[in-house]
């Protein structure tokens, strides 16, 4: 029988409070009060765990990597597996599809496109659902349980949906979702209605989805597990840990992810923090955001504040002026009014890092290429490699530093876009579906070929492709 790792710390959860991150505000809760922004501002939440003492911080590393061995589910889990750091005791009734756990590919197509000497690329799309979603879905779930909740809803655009779904059923719980109708993937659709998901289409967007959400909160049998849900983001934050691990604890010089609705960014700024508070690292990787530009508020905010304030000791704009209509082809992150971009700026302005926005052609020929790397992603993935090409012509990426690109979702999220690209008909419709079309035009594309159904003619059809 395998021997268990000894815990190297007290639970979190003895000490864990939340905690709203307004300066100003900073009021505290208790870890199982029920509350999604802070009652008494509206500011975002955060767990602050605590964190095991410092004296025992330099055994967290090794007992973490000797749970590689361990047969117990928790430590399977690539988030289970760091628990020391998560707000919860040993009895709680965790849940897990062993999350996480996803690999760093060497990208070098990638790279050279994006004019670099190397590029890696952590696939999150190789979570049990497809997407990043599960490494916090666990968590989220995990805390509806030990609420006594009966329901977990979810404002989606498709990969949060499909993620609530199989956990909430793992768990015995009923799972929603509320839907933008018309607006989602068909593949990522037929997930969630595959897990049995109480699937609600509505007329509008994402974020009057979100609204909607916001108000199912206040009762007390149904549980929220948006990213506006703190215990989503310490899910999350555990990517940060398991990256450092992959990269033998050797901080990246930047850490690039796509911008939605900012739960990704902030869960990841987090998880650096908190190892650069335990000792486990001496620096922050500087942490950029991507985002398509037609659904790119957060970046039109960044690149209107001076750059002599965007520094760790400005305070936090009030407001965020939203996107009324966001427009793009990445349904992922389609959204106008991200729930998160008080943490995500907050942890891009600490880190030194970017948010900027690439445009539809820019992230189709980027996703092609991260294709060409025998790797794939979905749409809203490839806005990271998008971006670090900008980022390099600009200046702030240098060709020869180290670079990790967060893949959120698996290439077969949205099959219908990679057709369309390689068939020459990918369109984005006008504005209110008026128009014209803009029309991308895949620098790589690779459309399938009619040939006779003989010998020769494919040797030939080879031959032209050599």
């Amino acid at each position: 029988m395998t021997q268990q790792p000894a815990s190297v710390a007290a639970p979190a959860a003895a000490k864990a409070t939340q905690r709203c991150i307004l300066p100003e505000c900073g009021a505290v809760y208790g870890i199982r009060e029920r509350i999604y922004v802070c009652p008494k501002c509206g500011g975002p939440l955060e767990i602050d765990c605590g964190g095991p003492g410092i004296h025992r911080a330099d055994a967290l590393r090794g007992a973490w990597e000797a749970r590689g061995n361990s047969r117990d589910p928790r430590d399977i889990s690539g988030v289970w597996r760091y628990r020391e750091l998560l707000p919860f005791d040993e009895a709680a009734p965790f849940v897990t599809l062993f999350e996480g756990n996803t690999p760093i590919y060497e990208a070098p197509r990638s790279a050279n496109y994006c004019g670099l000497e190397a590029l890696r690329l952590k696939h999150q799309g190789c979570n049990p659902t497809g997407s990043f979603k599960d490494t916090g879905m666990c968590a989220a779930v995990t805390q509806a349980l030990v609420l006594g909740a009966h329901t977990v809803v979810c404002a989606s655009t498709g990969n949060t949906a499909a993620s609530l779904a199989a956990y909430a059923d793992r768990a015995g719980l009923q799972p929603a979702i509320l839907l933008p109708r018309g607006q989602i993937s068909a593949a990522k659709l037929a997930q969630s209605m595959d897990y049995g998901a109480l699937v609600c289409e509505i007329d509008g967007n994402f974020d009057d989805c979100m609204r909607l959400i916001q108000e199912l909160g206040e009762d007390p049998a149904i549980y929220v597990a948006n990213s506006i849900n703190p215990f989503r983001i310490e899910g999350q934050k555990t990517v940060a840990f398991e990256m450092m691990n992959q990269c033998n604890w050797k901080v990246p010089d930047h850490v690039v992810v796509p911008g939605g609705n900012m739960g990704n960014s902030s869960a990841l700024g987090k998880g650096f923090e908190e190892l650069r508070a335990l000792g486990l690292i001496e620096r922050l990787p500087k942490l950029s955001v991507i985002q398509a530009e037609g659904a790119a508020p957060l970046a039109r905010l960044f690149a209107s504040l001076a750059a002599a304030k965007t520094s760790t000791e400005m305070p936090l704009p009030e407001a965020l002026e939203s996107e009324a209509h966001p427009r793009t082809l990445a349904t992922a992150i389609k959204i106008g009014a991200p729930v998160s971009w008080k943490k995500a700026l907050r942890a891009v302005m600490r880190s030194g890092g970017k948010i900027i926005s690439v445009t539809e052609q820019e992230i189709a020929d980027a996703k092609a290429m991260i294709g060409r790397d025998g790797i794939g992603c979905e749409p809203a993935s490839a806005t990271t490699v998008a971006g670090i090409k900008k980022l390099v012509a600009a200046g702030h990426i240098r060709k020869g530093e180290s670079i990790v690109a967060v893949l959120t979702g698996h290439v077969l999220k949205d099959p219908d876009y990679v057709s369309a690209y390689h068939r020459g008909t990918l369109a984005l419709e006008g504005a209110d579906g008026s128009g014209e079309p803009l029309r991308i035009a895949g620098a790589f594309r690779n459309a399938p070929q009619h040939v006779e159904a003989s010998k020769s003619a494919i040797v030939k059809m080879l031959e032209q492709k050599r």
